[in-house]
Parts: C-alpha cells; structure tokens; sequence
C-alpha cells in the first residue's frame, strides 16, 4: 500500500505531463480507501445471494460495484476540495493535488460531480432504487456530515460519521435483494465498531499533525492515554460484534475461528497500545486493523460457500 502511494505521490509531483494530470485526479479519489469500500459492498452482495451466482448475478454485482465506485470517488473527492487548507497543513496529505493548488476548485468539483452523477446513474438504472437513495445517503453523510459538520467540531467525529463509513455491505445487500436483511446491519455494525480504533490509532501517531491543522481529533482533545485506554475498550467491544454474524446462524465455524483469532489479535495490539505506547505501534496497530476487516469479511465469504 505504502508503495502504490508513493508511486502515486510521484506521478502528481510530475509536472506537465498528461500522466501527471490523470494521477491528480485519481489521487482526488483516494483510491486505496475506495477499494475497501467497493471491496465491503461485494462482500455483501455474494452473501446475499444463496448459493453460487450466476451469470446474472455476476452481472449485477459488477455494475453495482462500477455504480458504488463512482460515488464513492465522488465523495472522496469532495472531502479533498473542501479540506484543501486543512490538507494543506497536514504532512499525511499536503501531497494532494488540491491542497498543493495543481486542481482547481471548478476542476475539483466538477470532476466528483461527474463521478457523482455516472455512479446514481447506473445504480439507477442498473441496479435499483433503493440501491441509489442508500448510496446518495452514504454521499451526504461523508462528504457533508462528517466533513463539514462533524469533523471540525467533535473529537466524537469518527464515531457518529462512522455511519457513513459503515454502510457499503448494507449498499451490496440492497442491490442484490432490493431490500436491507438483519444480516446487512450485522455488517454494518463490524465495520461501525471497527472504525473507531482503526482511526485514532492512526490519529495517534499523526497527532501533530491534526494539531497543526486545528481538527478536534481524540488525541488532540482529549490527549495519547485516554484515546490509547478508547482504543483498546473499541478492540473489546468489536470483538464481540464480530461474533454475531456465527450467533445469528449467518455464518459458520470458520468464520468463527477465523473472527476469535483476528479479534485477539487486534484486542492485543490495543492492550500494548494502552501499556507502552510508541508511534511506531500506533502505525502497526492501524495496519493490523485493515488486515483485521479485509481478512475477517473475507472469512465470511469463504464460509459462505463452505456452509
């Protein structure tokens, strides 16, 4: 990952070129965040449908995820034109095309809105209704909610604009069943109590950072113990989240096993986080958590098809 962005990195600082021009508005998008989402919402979708797809299925389910893609790329670049300043003061992404003053404001904004609109189009018309007006939703709640609203007046940000984060397996469920399951809102719960610990411990070791640019952030606010001691509380209650997919009959033994042993293991990155706190165990502690829901939703999948 760390790689992919570097290169990335590379391609927008190379100015003139028409490489250089296409990176900066990928890089608008923030690709390897969006992957996650499309990646939450095709889990959803496969769980929904009984059995092996078919053809048909695959179909659907290849569209949605073009659909989800989109709007997703939108929002993301949305939150870069508004944050722009605050980028700007940050060090994680003073390198964004918007914060450096490469993109304009009219290119920016016309750029998420054409994303945007191609994303509710095919949704629309690919997909369903409910699928669109879920996506939409999902739209507002991040890039207006949570970047305008939330984000710069509450350390709680996280949490209440997780919401947003938290709802592509929900998006993936509606647009192969036209309908939201008890099992969507399993899923959006993993991923809702999964945000909070993913984030502060990357708002841990880029405290300075959020500092510098004035954003209320956990650490910022409230200081390293108290966000280390939330941290760890989060790993607990997630770990019990992760089991009710098994206890509700979703899934089966290898989920489970699988879930037990990913949630020890971020359960015991925040009780060393809580003990003996290093920035480099924050930035180990945020790795592990995108291995623990990539890994764990990836169980799911495969023990779908195991049941």
């Amino acid at each position: 990952m760390q790689a992919d962005i570097s290169q990335l990195k590379d391609a927008v600082a190379t100015p003139g070129s028409a490489v250089s021009r296409w990176a900066q508005y990928y890089a608008l998008t923030k690709p390897k965040v969006v992957q996650l989402i499309v990646f939450c919402a095709f889990i959803g979708m496969v769980l929904a449908v009984p059995g092996v797809p078919g053809w048909q299925d695959w179909g659907r389910m290849l569209t949605a995820c073009a659909g989800i893609w989109l709007v997703a790329a939108a929002a993301a670049a949305f939150n870069c034109l508004v944050e722009r300043s605050i980028d700007a003061r940050m060090k994680r992404t003073a390198w964004r095309p918007t914060a450096r003053g490469e993109l304009s404001h009219s290119r920016a904004l016309l750029f998420s809105g054409v994303l945007c609109a191609a994303g509710a189009a095919i949704l629309l018309l690919a997909v369903n209704a409910l699928t669109l007006w879920l996506t939409l939703a999902t739209f507002v709640g991040y890039a207006v909610i949570y970047t305008l609203v939330l984000k710069p007046l509450t350390p709680q940000n996280i949490v209440i604009g997780g919401a947003s984060g938290a709802m592509p397996p929900v998006l993936g469920w509606a647009a192969m069943t036209g309908q939201v399951g008890h099992e969507a809102l399993l899923l959006f719960l993993i991923i809702f109590l999964w945000t909070p610990p993913h984030f502060w411990a990357l708002a841990l070791y880029r405290a300075e950072d959020y500092r510098r640019a004035g954003l209320p952030m956990l650490p910022v606010t409230h200081g390293n113990a108290f966000t280390r001691l939330q941290v760890f509380l989060y790993t607990l209650v997630l770990f019990a989240g992760c089991l009710l997919p098994f206890v509700a009959g979703m899934s089966g033994y290898l989920y489970l096993f699988a879930a037990v042993i990913l949630g020890l293991g971020f359960c015991g990155y925040g009780w060393a986080l809580l003990r003996n706190y290093s920035d480099a165990l924050a930035r180990k502690t945020f790795r592990f958590s995108l291995v623990h829901l990539s890994l764990l939703f990836a169980a799911l999948l495969v023990d779908h098809y195991l049941a």
